[in-house]
């Protein structure tokens, strides 16, 4: 049966669809619980709001067209909002070690400084590598046989202050005696940096000079009359070489020979550092004879410098006559040249831009020309301050009881910046304590005659103390190593550590004095070394001017050093004997004598064949210590592996163990700046306060 239409017939019959069959309860569409579904239990508010959301905006997806009206409103809105002339403040964090905070650091150790009472007698322990230096020295030999006839003769001009002079002299005897030339006295440039008029016989005693060098090189005052009539008597009418720095002897030979056989006289200025320091032995003899041999200073400021060295030692008699001297280079145009920073403000800038301009007239200010105060600090360039002088010294062990001598020029705001370092060291004494003003006044207005007089107290104290780089300290470190067997008895601190070390507040005085040891340490390993092919003759006088030591004795004392060690290896032994078995006492006690009537014969040997005994004897030491090995290891083979690690223990290296204790970050961008720490070459830039 049919259901009834109730949409009226239009006059023909539609069939209509069947009806949907029935479902199941089970089946009906519906929302299937899940995951998603914001009403399940243990859900938060925040997770159903943030589903209603989503659901919304799937549903209504017409939104998403009115989406970027809606945030380039709301940007309009907050940019209308914001003043754009306020720039945002970024802060810049200081890499370690830019800083000055040398001062803060001070204060903040000083109570501890003052409280130790931990330190020995420094000056009496601090060099334990000088034996080292018995096995050097000097051995600068002269000629005795009369000079052949000169080429002719050479004048130079010697630049700089008093040692970059001294090593144009040194070279201008090398190159006249190696083209058999006659040298006319150098003629010291006047320069408006130093200052200084002074001539060659005010500052070396020029006779004493002559005839050190008479059966080497032909020196004269003056040049024949003959000759100069030639020029108008005009020096500067002399052909003039310019040549290069650092030129070998060849070119000399090459270039300027020919024409001083052309014109007898030829001049070269200006000749400072115009000589290579790798030369044939028979040029580093002549730089060695002139340097350490021939160069004598005037008998005035050789008898003044004497005296105040007595005067030191009287004062530092409860040291046995031991003090130390240091080189403070903290004048003011050290400090401009430098282009550091420190803690003077705005007089301090002020006053270094003056001194700039004065000495190096637009050499700072070139256009393009970037100065970067923190940079060069890293890089340890700056010199350091008599504070941190003072800092140093105190945490390599030198107590306030020290007698120090201080080579130096004229302190900036000295006032201010030598008060912490006299705090520190009552006793320190400079050229002007020791001397009276009387004394003095002969030298008081020429600066390489008053550093010729620092130069000679600081070659006789016990320890140096270069503070930054120049010819000073290099010329006195190779003299030293010449009067010290080849140690030169210097201390010289890693600056690029030390600035790490100073901007630092968080490090302890224990701390620091450890730092300040292990430099101390490192300085004494480094007192004796060889030269290099690119190394100054001035500052390593080894092997050119020193020979070694007898080398039979050196061989005696290495045997006898080898026999010690083997003795004391043995008594190392028999303190372990009793943990021994039975079986092994009586091979061990062979093998012992054995080893001992191996080490007389070979000492016998020593005294008859020389070097052949050395070789037996290692030989049989090798073979004697392989059995002991191998016997015991068969014998051991049982013993617990627990308990042999417990006897084990690790000591890292010494340089693994500060890298350890250190407690500064070091930054990373400081690779850049592993360069020589210190240039052992003597440059001339020009007018350089480093160089004088």
């Amino acid at each position: 049966m049919h259901a009834k239409n109730r949409i009226p017939s239009s006059g023909h019959s539609t069939p209509s669809p069947p009806a949907s069959p029935l479902r199941s309860p089970r089946y009906r569409h519906g929302r299937k619980p899940g995951r998603f579904s914001p009403f399940l239990p243990g859900r938060t508010i925040a997770h159903r709001l943030a589903w209603l959301l989503l659901s919304v905006l799937l549903r209504r997806q017409g939104i998403f067209l009115f989406a970027p009206l809606i945030y380039i409103s709301g940007m309009l809105l907050y940019m209308g909002t914001v003043s754009f002339d306020v720039v945002p403040v970024i802060k810049h964090r200081p890499a370690p070690g830019s800083v000055y905070r040398s001062p803060q650091l001070y204060e903040k150790l000083k109570i501890d400084m003052n409280a130790d009472n931990s330190s020995v007698d420094a000056i009496s322990t601090i060099w334990k590598n000088s034996y080292k230096g018995r096995e050097w020295r000097p051995c600068v030999s002269k000629s005795f046989e009369g000079l052949p006839e000169s080429n002719g003769y050479i004048y130079v001009e010697a630049n700089g202050g008093l040692n970059q002079q001294r090593t144009s002299i040194c070279n201008a005897v090398a190159v006249a005696g190696y083209l058999n030339a006659t040298l006319l006295i150098p003629n010291f440039h006047f320069h408006s940096i130093w200052r200084d008029p002074s001539k060659f016989k005010d500052i070396y005693d020029e006779d004493y000079f002559i005839s050190a060098l008479k059966n080497d090189v032909q020196i004269v005052d003056k040049i024949p009359e003959y000759i100069m009539e030639r020029f108008d008597r005009n020096m500067t009418n002399v052909y003039n070489f310019r040549i290069k720095a650092w030129s070998s002897i060849q070119y000399y030979k090459d270039v300027v020979l020919p024409k001083l056989l052309e014109e007898k006289i030829i001049r070269i200025s200006p000749f400072a550092n115009r000589l290579s320091f790798d030369a044939p032995p028979a040029v580093q003899r002549l730089r060695c004879l002139a340097n350490y041999e021939a160069l004598r200073f005037s008998s005035p400021i050789l008898n003044l410098g004497e005296t105040l060295v007595a005067r030191m030692k009287e004062l530092s008699a409860n040291s046995g006559g031991k003090y130390v001297s240091v080189h403070l280079r903290f004048e003011e145009d050290m400090v401009a040249f430098s282009c550091c920073v420190f803690d003077g403000g705005e007089q301090e800038k002020e006053d270094m831009t003056k001194a700039r301009e004065r000495g190096w007239k637009g050499k700072f200010t070139k256009p393009g020309r970037v100065i970067r105060p923190g940079a060069i600090r890293i890089n340890g360039k700056c010199p350091l301050t008599p504070l941190e002088v003072g800092l140093m010294l105190r945490g390599m062990g030198f107590d306030n009881n020290t007698f120090i001598f201080l080579a130096s020029g004229k302190i900036y705001n000295a006032e201010k910046t030598m008060a912490p370092l006299l705090e520190m060291f009552p006793n320190m004494q400079t050229k002007e304590m020791l001397a009276t003003e009387e004394e003095l006044a002969p030298y008081k207005n020429f600066s390489s005659r008053m550093a010729a007089i620092d130069y000679t107290i600081c070659l006789h104290s016990e320890v140096f103390v270069t503070t930054q780089g120049g010819n000073f300290p290099h010329f006195l470190m190779g003299h030293r190593r010449y009067l010290h067997g080849g140690h030169s008895k210097t201390i010289r601190p890693d600056k690029r550590k030390l600035a790490l070390l100073f901007d630092n507040p968080n490090i302890g005085w224990k701390s620091f004095k450890r730092q300040m040891l292990n430099m101390r340490s490192h300085s004494d390993s480094k007192g004796f070394e060889l030269k290099r092919p690119s190394d100054s003759i001035y500052t390593f006088p080894c092997p050119d001017c020193m020979c070694r030591t007898n080398k039979s004795a050196a061989d005696s004392r290495s045997s006898s050093a080898t026999t010690q060690s083997v003795s004391g290896a043995f008594r190392i032994f028999f303190r372990d004997l009793d943990s021994l078995e039975p079986t092994q006492k009586p091979l061990f006690f062979a093998l012992y004598r054995a080893t001992q009537e191996c080490t007389i014969w070979s000492a016998a040997m020593t005294i008859f064949r020389g070097g052949v005994s050395d070789a037996v004897f290692v030989m049989y030491i090798i073979l004697i210590y392989s059995q002991l090995g191998f016997h015991f290891a068969v014998h051991n083979e049982e013993a617990s592996s627990s308990s042999a690690a417990e006897s084990l223990t690790f000591h890292p290296p010494r340089k693994a163990q500060f890298l350890d204790r250190a407690s500064f970050p070091a930054p990373s961008s400081l690779s850049q700046f592993h360069g020589n720490e210190d240039d052992k070459r003597i440059v001339h830039t020009g007018p350089n306060p480093l160089h004088n």
